[in-house]
């Protein structure tokens, strides 16, 4: 049962990167396509999720709120009876790629200026609904 819980913690993690991925990648795929005029950049659904995504890291950040994503990879790690972050190869890099030891505060405040970016393309480059 202790594989399993290891399994889910790590899968747990690769989510987590993929998550931070789309809101970082997604950025800079909004502002490169916007220089490129690529149409899907301006599509609705994408930017909504795109802004979504970020605003619910800028409330966690703000509340003081842990992710969910983390609370719940630390909950499977101690279930695994895991005390530190041990996990797979894909796992451990996606860890390293997202973590990093500052102060709450400085997420915060590079969480609401990237929000605030994001923003700012909906201005730059409004997003478009497919009927026009």
């Amino acid at each position: 049962m202790a594989l399993w819980y290891r399994l889910m913690a790590d899968a747990v993690v690769v989510i987590h990167a993929a998550y931070v991925a789309f809101v970082v990648f997604g950025f800079a795929a909004i502002v490169i396509g916007a220089l490129l005029q690529w149409s899907w950049i301006r599509g609705l659904k994408f930017r909504i999720a795109h802004l979504a995504a970020i605003l619910l890291v800028v409330v966690e950040a703000v509340v003081g709120a842990m992710c969910p994503l983390t609370t719940l990879e630390a909950g499977l790690r101690e279930r695994a009876g895991e005390v530190h972050y041990p996990g797979d190869f894909v796992a451990r890099v996606a860890h390293r790629l997202i973590f990093y030891d500052f102060p709450p505060w400085i997420f915060s405040v590079i969480y609401v200026a990237f929000a605030s970016m994001v923003i700012g393309t909906f201005i730059l480059v409004p997003p478009r609904s497919r009927s026009r």
